[in-house]
């Protein structure tokens, strides 16, 4: 989680919501990513989808079965769907998201009849997460 918050920390500065994501694949950091929406002008370039895809690349597979994704938000359910599509056995988040968060805040994808449910942990760093993304809107309704 701590390599998560570091993308989430460079994201803030690059003037992005500050989400970092890293999968790790039997114990190896193999991917990592933040968010890059603004910079990207792409609504689909999410920490955890970009995580996802640059892990599959890496790996040479779709299939992250062995793979854990550690993430400074709850996922949404974009990122919720690559999740479950992508097979990763693990998901770890700090702050959990009430307005789009999908591992139990306003949905729980694990709770639906999906072909796949990744193990889910929450609240990992939760304080230090959502520090980080209130500073970042608290600094943007200011200017």
């Amino acid at each position: 989680m701590q390599a998560a918050l570091e993308e989430a920390k460079q994201a803030a500065l690059e003037g992005e919501v500050p989400v970092g994501a890293v999968v790790v694949w039997e114990g190896k950091i193999v991917s990592t990513a933040r968010n890059r929406r603004e910079t990207d002008k792409n609504a689909l370039s999410h920490a955890e989808l970009m995580a996802i895809d640059k892990a599959c690349k890496s790996l040479g597979g779709w299939r992250l079965h062995k793979a854990t994704l550690y993430v400074t938000l709850e996922p949404c359910p974009m990122c919720a769907g690559a999740i479950v599509n992508a097979r990763i056995a693990r998901v770890v988040f700090g702050a959990r998201d009430p307005k789009a968060g999908c591992f139990g805040s306003v949905a729980d994808f694990c709770a639906l009849p999906f072909n796949h449910a990744p193990e889910v942990t929450g609240g990992v760093l939760e304080e230090e997460c959502a520090a980080l993304l209130r500073d970042f809107f608290r600094r943007l309704r200011r200017t």
